[in-house]
């Protein structure tokens, strides 16, 4: 748990994320591939490979060719907040502001009235060269004030928040700041080396354990970096050497995953056909492969919140603690079918874990996640799971501790599994 807190402590933008999760590859032995060179791919190793330093796919070969299929997870690293925009510092004199926009869909008023500061990446002009560098900056630097009810008395009974009025932070008094500067004194470089920068808002308040007994974790960015997370854990715990197994991270899930390090840019889709290309497989035998397939795409679920029961469905609904969420569609925004809930049910039941089954009220209107993206590109089986939370979007969101460890002893359990789907459309696990 410990391990898994300071991930998320030290996860402060998707760019950090990436970046702890290749130092655990690293730790792991995994050898880094890179998109503008030749591939050397041999079976029995390990590899990884990332894009714009945000998404990354991780995989292991197996010990000799084999239609055996592929196991794959699917996870994001972007979460709901907002943007620093270009030409960013707004100062009328008194107050110096910081000019934002939203990123995805948070809850805006979560981010009000609390210490926030600024994470993300930098770019730098160097000897010829144009090179990025992590940035987190360690302080209280900001606050996105409330208004009081005297002044504004609906700000008590339920407002809507304008993102270019109500929600710019403030950064000071003093009217000469310059963002450059306090950048470049962060990072120990002269200013006029900045050209750019990708920084978003991070809420200073990091992931704790919380509840009489321990039994929550209280943290930014649980959707998804809880996810992604508990299926590097499996993937890394998981000793399968007769096929083929993918861990996936993608960024801009928040945002519809149409970009070039999003699930829609096709990066799965380029890796693994590189690869199969230098382990010389026919398209035939790449077709065998796919059609013997599983992927789990991994994004949290919402948890029935006690104070509002009556927003979830009556008969599948779920709870913190009870178990990894399984989650249905009818019209496939998750992908999960009768065949593919029923691996992930044996599944559980060797790994010792419960299930839990979700679906949207009739009447109210879920969100996606990466599996139909995927699937529609690279056609597997596929089932969509995740661990249940409340608050999903808020700047603090809430799962249970327990349930961690079973999504890793899942996951774990799914690496390590080897399927074939016959032309009956049986599964033999």
């Amino acid at each position: 748990m410990l391990n898994f807190l300071s991930f998320m402590r030290e996860s402060v933008s998707n760019f950090h994320a990436c970046n702890n999760i290749v130092k655990k590859l690293e730790e792991a032995g995994f050898t880094k591939l890179d998109e503008n060179n030749y591939w050397a791919i041999d079976y029995n190793k390990k590899y990884y490979v990332k894009r714009n330093d945000t998404s990354i796919i991780a995989f292991t070969t197996p010990n000799k060719k084999t239609v055996k299929g592929l196991n794959v997870t699917a996870s994001h690293l972007d979460s709901p907040s907002f943007k620093v925009k270009p030409n960013s510092l707004i100062n009328d004199g008194k107050y110096l502001r910081l000019n934002t926009e939203v990123y995805g869909g948070p809850i805006l008023n979560t981010w009000l009235d609390k210490p926030l500061t600024l994470a993300g990446r930098v770019i730098l002009q160097k000897e010829g060269k144009i090179v990025s560098q992590l940035l987190y900056i360690d302080k209280d630097l900001l606050i996105i004030p409330n208004m009081p009810p005297h002044l504004l008395p609906k700000i008590s009974k339920g407002m809507e928040y304008n993102a270019q009025v109500d929600l710019l932070p403030l950064l000071g008094l003093n009217g000469s700041l310059d963002l450059k500067e306090i950048i470049s004194k962060e990072l120990n470089v002269d200013s006029s080396a900045i050209i750019d920068f990708d920084l978003i808002l991070v809420n200073r308040q990091r992931a704790r354990l919380g509840g009489y007994n321990d039994e929550f974790v209280f943290s930014p960015q649980l959707d998804d970096l809880a996810a992604a997370y508990t299926c590097l854990e499996g993937f890394l715990e998981a000793n399968n050497k007769e096929t083929f197994n993918f861990y996936i991270a993608f960024d801009n899930e928040e945002v519809g995953s149409r970009t070039r390090q999003g699930a829609g840019s096709g990066f799965f889709k380029d890796v693994l056909e590189r690869v199969l290309e230098k382990l010389n497989y026919s398209i035939e035998e790449k077709n065998m492969l796919l059609a013997n397939s599983f992927i789990i795409s991994c994004d949290n679920a919402h948890a029935t919140n006690p104070n509002h029961q009556e927003l979830f469905d009556n008969q599948n609904r779920t709870y913190l603690g009870q178990g990894v969420v399984v989650k249905y569609n009818a019209n496939q925004s998750y992908t999960t079918d009768s065949l593919s809930a029923s691996y992930l049910a044996v599944l559980a039941q060797e790994a010792k874990i419960n299930l839990q089954r979700y679906t949207n009220r009739s009447d109210i209107r879920g969100g996606s996640t990466l599996g139909a993206i995927l699937t529609s590109q690279v056609a597997m089986h596929s089932a969509d799971i995740g661990l249940a939370q409340l608050a999903m979007h808020s700047s603090l969101e809430v799962l249970a501790t327990k349930d961690l460890f079973d999504m890793v002893k899942l996951i774990k359990c799914f690496y390590n599994h080897n399927i074939i789907i016959n032309s009956d459309n049986e599964l033999i696990y």
